[in-house]
């Protein structure tokens, strides 16, 4: 099956190539984004393949649909920037990669609680500039603290099960699961947000999680809080955590994503001014970490992925296997 495949880099082309040796796809890379300007070059592709930062509105479906796609194979979990509802008045099936390393993300998330804790990124840079002294690097022991964990699908248990392995108590809240679990425990989102040291979101962006970490979350939450988000970008309402690093309510902030990140992440522009005065005033902050996306980012995490991009497109393909198909809305 012919495949075009939209906004990818170097190292994402090796995993995809040796994933084929077993499914045979006719292959073609792409390093342009999927958007309504280069959907053209995709006329003739039945299946289109788009990561996370790609277009797929109802005018970049619209416009495929007419060049004869069939198939939109997702390289991600998230499907947030689908128009789901379009692709199903045009005949469009949407499939994903529901899971491709939990490992990799948690983490990645972890890294980023110990970096922030223990100063690590301010350390490093002292230390190469000749400056030992250890004013301003105090951190705080893990074990004994209390860990906050939103949303307990494969990520977030992973993330809980390795923060239990520091000590900590870890508290969850979940509207889907409130399984019991030996090293976690499952609370209401007012007892989490004023009982955690650590927050670390690990949900889909729903229209009910937008901007659930928001000006009222955040007074709630303890002052001096890690708040960490590998997720969504859009779960945090970034303005508003801006105004609560200012004021000193939340001690350090680590985040792998954020909600305005296309034409930002995946991209060089060490050359370029970034015009973003949110993203560039959060830059500004010494207890701020922010990472351009790669949590996801692992040997292990890149094959699972193509491998199961792949096997999307030959159960498409063949009606055999397992489709990992987006569920789309009913048409009214």
């Amino acid at each position: 099956m012919q495949m075009l495949i939209f906004s990818t880099k170097a190292y994402e082309r090796r995993p995809l190539i040796d994933a084929n040796a077993r499914h045979r796809h006719e292959l073609h890379f792409l390093e342009e984004h999927l958007t309504a300007r280069t959907a053209a070059l995709a006329d003739g592709f039945e299946t289109v393949c788009a990561f996370v930062n790609d277009e797929l509105n109802e005018t970049v479906l619209g416009r495929l649909s007419g060049g004869g796609t069939r198939l939109i194979a997702l390289r991600s979990a998230g499907f947030n920037h689908v128009d789901l509802a379009a692709a199903r008045s045009l005949g469009i099936t949407v499939a994903r990669v529901p899971a491709y390393s939990p490992h990799a993300v948690a983490e990645h998330a972890v890294a980023l609680v110990l970096a922030l804790n223990r100063k690590i990124h301010r350390a490093y840079n002292r230390v190469r500039e000749g400056n030992f002294a250890l004013d301003g690097l105090l951190g705080f022991d893990l074990n004994g603290k209390t860990v906050g964990v939103v949303g307990t699908g494969h990520i977030g248990d992973v993330f809980a099960q390795i923060m239990a392995g520091f000590g900590c108590r870890v508290i969850a809240f979940d509207p889907a699961s409130d399984a019991a679990k030996p090293y976690a425990s499952y609370v209401s989102w007012d007892e989490l947000l004023g009982e955690s040291d650590v927050i670390s979101l690990h949900c889909p962006l729903l229209p009910e999680t937008r901007h659930m970490i928001d000006s009222a979350a955040l007074d709630e939450m303890k002052p001096g809080v890690i708040l960490i988000n590998t997720s969504r970008g859009a779960l945090v309402d970034t303005p508003a955590v801006v105004e609560a690093l200012k004021a000193g309510r939340v001690g350090s902030l680590g985040l792998d994503v954020y909600e305005e990140e296309a034409g930002l992440f995946f991209e060089d522009l060490s050359n370029s001014v970034i015009t973003d005065d949110t993203f560039s005033r959060l830059l500004t902050f010494p207890n701020v970490i922010i990472t351009g996306h790669q949590g996801f980012f692992t040997r292990e995490a890149l094959a699972n992925i193509a491998e199961t991009t792949l096997c999307n497109v030959s159960a498409f393909e063949t009606g055999k296997g397992t489709l990992f198909e987006v569920p789309l809305p009913r048409l009214a």
